[in-house]
């Protein structure tokens, strides 16, 4: 079973000017990109991905789109979170079929289900699928808290042996691999840097939408070469974009940053609206602090 590690970009999905389709051609210009900067794996179709604002044909598109372009270079994990435990199996399914490397699954988000339904969510699509499933930890949207004894018991799961962890709690990572030893990775959803010192093999970051280079040198220098100075200098030199895309308005300021580096990714769909103008100087001074402006024109 492929094992995944690194830092891993939630892809943003273009969209065109009218927002009307997936501008594939900024896809493929974007993941071929992410992958020439050394990002080490690609996650379309998460939160940052809005898949909840897409229809059952666009989230195919935007599957077949990533993992065609990528053509096996970084591993690909889609996102095929669901509300009914059928569509979840379904776009699982679906994935697999089409080459994914593994799934990321966010809970149920409106039924807030307890423990038992759960794991016979989860389960459910374990049995189906034969590809890792990565568990997505993400309390504020989700409604529901995997919390580390849960986590435990969905591990026991076969196919069930990620996790991204994507609370402010981080002694969650440390408090997962202690309950699960060998049975669970855990990426960072939200902590990276401070996450990699208590045993994450990984990152999963909005950042690395606009600074894949630096997001991997990051993760490689903390976790590969386990220098500290190195990694906490990268960290502070990125953490006013990590700032700029970690709040309530992460997808409009992932996808003005990008038209920043020069690559038209459309707005955000509604409800979700632009970057205010205000926060879009304060992301445009800190990309040109650190010289990336225009990087991607032409």
């Amino acid at each position: 079973m492929t094992h995944f590690r690194g830092t891993y970009t939630v892809l943003i999905t273009p969209f065109t000017a009218d927002g009307s389709a997936v501008d594939v051609a900024a896809l493929e210009r974007l993941v071929e990109w992410q992958i020439t900067e050394g990002i080490h794996g690609l996650i379309p179709l998460g939160s940052t991905g809005e898949f909840l604002s897409m229809t059952r044909e666009e989230r195919q598109l935007v599957t077949e789109t990533v993992i065609r372009t990528a053509n096996g270079r970084v591993p690909v994990l889609i996102g095929t979170g669901a509300e009914w435990t059928r569509d979840c199996v379904e776009l699982s399914l679906e994935a697999q079929s089409m080459g994914a490397d593994g799934v990321m699954i966010i809970p149920p988000f409106y039924s807030c289900p307890n423990e038992d339904e759960l794991f016979a969510h989860y389960r459910a699509v374990g049995e189906a699928i034969d590809i890792p499933i990565m568990i997505y930890n993400n309390p504020a949207t989700a409604n529901v808290d995997l919390i580390p004894s849960t986590v435990a018991r969905l591990a026991q799961i076969d196919t069930v042996n990620y996790i991204k962890e994507s609370t402010l709690e981080v002694t969650r990572v440390r408090d997962i691999i202690e309950l699960c030893g060998e049975r669970m990775n855990v990426f960072a959803g939200i902590l990276g840097y401070e996450s990699f010192w208590l045993g994450a093999c990984g990152w999963i970051a909005v950042t690395s939408n606009l600074l894949p280079k630096l997001s991997a040198q990051m993760f490689e220098a903390a976790v590969d070469r386990g220098n500290r100075d190195e990694a906490l200098a990268i960290y502070k030199k990125i953490l006013p974009i990590v700032r700029a895309v970690g709040g309530p308005h992460y997808v409009a300021a992932s996808k003005a940053g990008l038209d920043m580096l020069g690559l038209a990714v459309g707005d955000p769909r509604a409800p979700r609206l632009p970057l205010a103008l205000p926060q879009q100087h304060a992301l445009r001074a800190a990309l040109k602090e650190l010289q990336v402006i225009g990087s991607l024109r032409g």
